[in-house]
C-alpha cells in the first residue's frame, strides 16, 4: 500500500490516472508518515523545507520492518522490492 498526505479524492484521481492496483492511504495530518520517519527536512534550490521523503518499508507478517529503502526513485524500484521479496 502507499501513503501520502493527499486527500482521498486526489489519491483516487492519481490511482485512476496511473492505473495503480494497490491501496493508497490518506494521511493529511502526517501521523503515519511521521511515525515511519518519512517527513524530514529537505532542500531544493538552496532552500530548506519540511517534506516527505519517498520511502518503502517491507513489513513482515509479524508486523516487523524487514527492509527500508529511503529516497526512492519510482523507476525500477518495484523490481528491487520484488527481488527482496524473493530473497535475492
Amino acid at each position: 500500500m502507499g501513503c501520502s498526505a493527499d486527500t482521498v479524492e486526489a489519491q483516487a484521481n492519481f490511482r485512476a490516472k496511473h492505473k495503480i492496483n494497490f491501496s493508497l492511504l490518506s494521511d493529511p495530518e502526517f501521523k503515519a508518515i511521521e511515525a515511519y520517519g518519512a517527513r524530514r527536512m529537505k532542500s531544493f534550490l538552496g532552500k530548506s523545507f519540511l517534506g516527505i521523503v519517498r520511502s518503502t518499508f517491507l513489513i513482515g507478517a509479524d508486523g516487523k520492518i524487514l527492509k527500508i529503502w529511503e529516497s526512492v526513485s519510482p523507476k525500477g524500484h518495484a523490481g528491487q522490492v520484488l527481488e527482496a521479496l524473493a530473497g535475492k
